[in-house]
């Protein structure tokens, strides 16, 4: 198949009902539907769930994550993954706290952190793509490295103090009605410039090119390592503005900041719709996952359910919504049979 026959297959949009109602993204919006129905429904939920200052605060738990999350889409899509996100995330921070702890600004606070996790990702591109190592293997040494870094430096300590002009960036409202904080808005942006380089540009049909077929998409003259490479510095580079973020929200550094969010933020990708055999997916997928698992959360909290049970009924909905396609089509194709 053709690169340019391969592109148009791709953009190839579906042509039935059928085929609406069951591409991930329809399927995801249904979820969200019943979540939001559920929140609005239930009388000890409704009242703090409609509540706007409520719905801010919530996407403070989600959007550094989801940020990152925009990178390793684009990552799982070419066949790669970064494990060691939550990692730079706090390597990135402790450098953010040595240079806060010099009497720097806000600005320079935030291209340290985006500095260092583009090193990062740099570091962890060139193994990948010049040494043909497997990023899965790479990126889970390069995580125990770099929050060891940030472990042996800090030890049982913290970094507490922060300009209060760079805090209040992260801990006040952009803007007041209806209340946002600056980390939603920048992803809302980062989502719709992602969006449109994938969907829209030559670039992402390369991306997708990759990832169904990589000696193809090399053969028909993609530079494939060089853009696996930049990949890798682009998930670094948010990564790097996740820390930013997230260590003006809180107003602290430390060695466990960030922990586990690697996981957290490949449930958002593959639930998204995100192969990870890669060639498939798309941002709206990804966008629309980030809400269904930040709402769900939401709920449960206000339900007060452990963090434990949590966990489990989000990885039942990971294990459902991959599922759930798939049964579907089986189900119709017999029923056509």
């Amino acid at each position: 198949m053709t690169q340019e026959v391969r592109y148009q297959v791709l953009d190839q949009a579906p042509t039935t009902i059928g085929d609406r109602l069951l591409r991930w993204e329809t399927i995801l919006l249904i979820l969200l539907a019943v979540i939001i129905a559920l929140g609005m429904s239930v009388p000890s939920v409704s009242p703090y769930f409609l509540d706007l200052y409520n719905l801010s605060d919530m996407t403070q738990n989600f959007s550094e994550k989801a940020v990152v999350a925009l990178g390793m889409a684009l990552l799982i899509l070419v066949r790669e993954i970064d494990l060691s996100v939550a990692a730079i995330v706090a390597l990135a921070s402790l450098a953010i706290g040595f240079v806060a702890q010099t009497g720097a600004g806000p600005a320079v606070l935030i291209l340290t952190g985006l500095g260092v996790g583009a090193i990062c990702g740099a570091f962890n591109g060139a193994l990948v793509t010049y040494f043909s190592l497997p990023s899965i293997v790479v990126t889970i040494g390069t995580m125990s490295l770099y929050r060891g870094i940030a472990q042996v430096v800090l030890g049982d300590q913290a970094i507490t103090t922060y300009p209060a002009a760079y805090t209040d960036l992260a801990q006040s409202f952009i803007i007041d009605f209806p209340p946002v904080y600056l980390a939603f808005i920048l992803f809302l942006g980062l989502a719709v410039a992602f969006w449109v380089f994938l969907h829209l540009t030559s670039w992402g049909r390369m991306l997708y090119a990759i990832g169904n077929n990589p000696v193809a998409a090399r053969f028909s003259g993609i530079p494939v390592n060089r853009i696996r490479f930049l990949l890798f510095v682009l998930t670094g580079v948010l990564s790097g503005l996740a820390s930013a973020l997230l260590t003006a929200r809180i107003g602290s550094t430390r060695p466990n900041i960030a922990l586990g969010w690697e996981l957290e933020i490949v449930t958002m990708v593959v639930l998204g719709g995100v192969s990870i055999a890669g060639g498939s997916g798309s941002i709206p997928g990804v966008v629309i996952a980030v809400f269904v698992l930040g709402l769900t959360t939401f709920v449960l909290t206000l339900q007060n359910v452990p963090g434990i049970v949590i966990n489990i009924i989000l990885g039942v909905l990971l294990v459902a919504a991959i599922a759930l396609p798939i049964l579907v089509r089986r189900f119709l194709g017999r029923r056509a049979s």
